[in-house]
């Protein structure tokens, strides 16, 4: 099951979308069935997925739209935590001139530092140093505490794409990233969230790329995580408790721009497309803070 969040004449819903393909999708306010409006909501409800992907099987043909006729929001607009994890591939820690860590970098993002697929990341007035991280985000569906390897997986309600856009001037200001990683509208999320049953568990052996106006700039595989999703949710809920709808960004593999020679900068006018397998793509074009 595929699920959106989405706005429409100023007024956000939920929709259900067949496919990575399809054109189309069922607004779930309008199918009957008394559903959540926010994802949030939908995902705190308990059984409310079930029934999400019950009206959608029946939703009447007023209750279809076009994607194109209404806008993408972050797929959580509004997540209580993005917890994002660095250095969670070995290559990337290597080009960054780090060695292989013992554990995981984390750091938080706010919801305002995030924008729906096809929205503008925006590169601010501060600096022009925007550069583009692929990721697999998994989202949270059920209360977590001190999980462990045996019941990890059954409190993630889905899988989506996230471009974890970082100012690396800013990011490197202090010992912590927060300030880099923060800026309004720089963190791509989306399409949409992708539920478990429709991916490998823990969404294990996926290739995700970064494409920047079409060239591929990073090309890797899940498979690679050095802290994999079960880990990363262990380690995460010793400290604190993870609620439904919270976001966890798991790392970026090797390619990104400031490593390279010369660095690549995202501008104005570019597009940065991330896609992970069975996922689908999110796709953002840049534009300059107004």
């Amino acid at each position: 099951m595929r699920l959106l969040s989405f706005q429409e004449h100023g007024q956000s819903g939920v929709g259900w979308v067949a496919n990575a393909q399809a054109t189309e999708f069922v607004d779930l306010a309008l199918t009957g069935a008394n559903l959540p409006r926010d994802m949030l909501t939908l995902l705190s409800t308990p059984g409310a997925l079930a029934a999400a992907h019950a009206a959608a099987q029946k939703a009447p043909a007023s209750a279809i739209k076009p994607l194109a006729s209404v806008s993408f929001l972050p797929v959580v607009p509004n997540p209580s935590k993005i917890v994002c994890m660095g250095l969670n591939y070995a290559d990337h820690a290597a080009e960054g001139g780090n060695a292989r860590p013992e554990y995981p970098s984390f750091f938080l993002r706010g919801p305002s530092s995030m924008v729906g697929h096809l929205a503008p990341l925006v590169r601010p007035k501060a600096s022009t140093k925007l550069d583009y991280e692929a990721e697999l985000a998994v989202i949270i569906g059920k209360r977590a505490r001190h999980l462990t390897a045996a019941n990890a997986l059954e409190h993630i309600a889905g899988y989506s794409c996230f471009n974890d856009g970082s100012l690396r001037d800013y990011q490197r200001k202090s010992a912590q990233w927060t300030i880099g990683k923060n800026f309004d509208d720089s963190g791509p999320f989306g399409p949409w969230l992708v539920t478990p049953d429709e991916l490998p568990p823990g969404g294990a052996g996926l290739r995700i790329q970064s494409r920047l106006n079409g060239k591929v700039m990073q090309d890797a595989n899940t498979k690679d995580f050095l802290w994999d999703v079960v880990e990363s949710l262990r380690i995460i809920t010793e400290c604190m408790t993870l609620e439904p709808g919270d976001v966890i960004i798991t790392g970026t593999p090797a390619g990104v721009g400031y490593a390279r020679n010369p660095p690549v900068w995202m501008a104005p006018g570019d597009v940065c497309e991330i896609e992970i397998e069975g996922i689908g793509i999110l796709s953002n074009p840049i534009i300059d803070e107004q």
